[in-house]
């Protein structure tokens, strides 16, 4: 019953693509085949008056994608973060993707709040307002809680969005297989793998309790970040489609006139952004992926107050380092370190040669260290460096991506508050004490005990793991049960090794 319909909302988006001039766009920004190009503009173009027409004034993908609803627009923002799939320029057109959709009704949202929380909104709240502001997946009320007068904003699913989602999803997995299926080099781009984690992110913010709950730990890890501070969670009023939060007052950020007005240095304001946002991504590995103006404002007092968590990114301890060691090599301009880096990681393969590699990443370097202070981009050089890195054949790491794209959004607001910031001079501080602190010797230490509680736990099982070594070797002498044999002894050894000295640097501590 499914193929109809995908074949069906194919021919529609195919239709809508070629009414609004963006199908050509998007088959030369994929550098689309003959065959591929046939088969799209047979899809497309003998049915355009089926197809949307659109905001004539906006740009043909941007208006192509607004026209075809909510999970297309969300699935544009998506790829606005994957240069990778889509290339630099298309990546910037989806960037600017216009998230705004005409608001449901106010009684909806009300029967959605109140099949919810299981309470009538009046005896709720004493506020309820009117949408002000309307996305492609929910809306925001302001509303006044009726008991304490505290001001709130409450942000309601759709009305039938997760079905009609899901419709628009299987058709994307539909076009996916098509696409690999009749031009098989865009299997490198994995079109499957990109709609499994559209999927995935989309499926996150249809629940509001996992947004709720990036919300909370993210304010639990930055509880200490001065100057910075996020709207408090309403569990008790919070559900799977209705989330509720402290209302978050203060000027936007994107609007620097009324910033001045109100007395706030832009300047201090623009290096604490970019400050903060580094924090977050190396000491914490948890950091808001979506931080541009409209997602920040700052409190009369000058808090930058961050707000919508729908869109969040992580990374693990260990790729923190490396990119930590990636980007102090670039601000050290030590192009070496930087190429030895890759190749300790394991990024670059090991039979590439890593002083040409080096030499490559000088060439991504110096031209941008030529440049006036106040215009270099840490962007930029991450978006050059991932261009070295595939050329010799560095597989795609989709959170270095979320970063590098993230990093160009900060720096976009930075430099809108300031044209002149210096970007490295204000990374430069937070770096080196991640730095000092991930690599230096308390995070040896750190790390041993780290790994003696590891031990601890496998230790009662390591004579277990050695005699069934043991019995194993004993019954063959093949040379892959040699190695499993000494393997297993090994581990034993380190253990012991591990755990002796884990005992005399925690005695010398103490």
């Amino acid at each position: 019953m499914r193929g109809p319909h995908n074949i069906w909302r194919l021919v529609r988006t195919g239709a809508t693509l070629e009414r609004t001039g963006a199908m050509g766009v998007v088959l030369d920004a994929f550098d689309a085949p003959k065959s591929v190009r046939f088969m799209a503009r047979l899809l497309g173009f003998p049915f355009q008056w089926l197809g949307y027409k659109g905001d004539p004034t906006m740009p043909p993908v941007t208006r192509a994608i607004t026209a075809l609803g909510p999970a297309y627009i969300k699935f544009g923002q998506i790829l606005s973060t994957r240069p990778d799939v889509v290339g630099d320029e298309m990546a910037q057109q989806l960037r600017v993707l216009q998230d705004k959709l005409p608001a449901f009704a106010i009684a909806d949202a009300k029967k959605v709040v109140e099949s919810e929380l299981g309470l009538p909104v009046d005896q709720t709240f004493d506020e309820f307002s009117e949408p002000i502001a309307a996305a492609s997946i929910a809306q925001v009320h302001k509303a006044r809680m009726k008991d304490t007068g505290e001001a709130l904003a409450v942000k309601v699913l759709r009305p039938g969005i997760e079905r009609a989602f899901q419709k628009d999803i299987d058709a994307f997995y539909f076009a996916a297989a098509m696409i690999e299926f009749f031009a098989p080099f865009s299997r490198r781009l994995r079109p499957k793998d990109v709609i499994a984690h559209f999927d995935g992110v989309v499926q996150g913010e249809l629940d509001l309790r996992l947004e709720s709950a990036a919300a909370s730990e993210f304010a639990a890890n930055t509880e200490g970040d001065a100057g910075f501070k996020l709207p408090r969670i309403l569990w008790n009023f919070s559900s799977r489609r209705v989330m509720t939060m402290t209302w978050a007052d203060g000027v936007n950020m994107g609007d620097n006139e009324a910033l001045d007005a109100a007395g706030h240095d832009r300047r201090e304001i623009g290096e604490r952004v970019l400050r903060l946002f580094l924090q977050h991504a190396l000491r914490d590995g948890y950091f808001h992926a979506d931080m541009h103006q409209g997602n920040l404002k700052v409190a009369a007092n000058g808090d930058i107050i961050a707000y919508d968590f729908g869109i969040m990114g992580h990374i693990d301890e260990y790729t923190r380092r490396v990119y930590a060691e990636i980007l102090y090599g670039f601000i050290r301009r030590d192009y070496k370190r930087v190429a030895e880096v890759h190749f300790e990681a394991g990024y670059v393969p090991a039979d590439r040669d890593v002083d040409e590699f080096a030499r490559a990443l000088r060439a991504v370097g110096e031209p941008i260290f030529g440049m006036d202070a106040t215009q270099i981009s840490m962007g930029r050089v991450l978006a050059y460096l991932f261009e070295v890195t595939e050329r010799f054949g560095m597989e795609t790491r989709t959170e270095l991506i979320l970063l590098q794209r993230t990093m160009v959004v900060v720096e976009g607001v930075a430099r809108s508050l300031n044209p002149h910031v210096n970007m490295w001079e204000v990374a430069k501080p937070v770096v080196e004490d991640y730095i000092k602190g991930s690599i230096g010797p308390k995070a040896i230490l750190r790390d041993l005990t780290n790994t003696l509680q590891v031990v601890a736990r496998f230790g009662p099982r390591l004579p277990g793991l050695v005699e069934a070594a043991l019995i194993r070797q004993s019954q063959t002498d093949s040379p892959p049960e040699k190695k499993r044999f000494w393997r297993y002894m090994l581990i034993g050894v380190i253990g012991l090794l591990l755990g002796a000295s884990g005992v005399i640097a925690i005695d010398a501590l103490l």
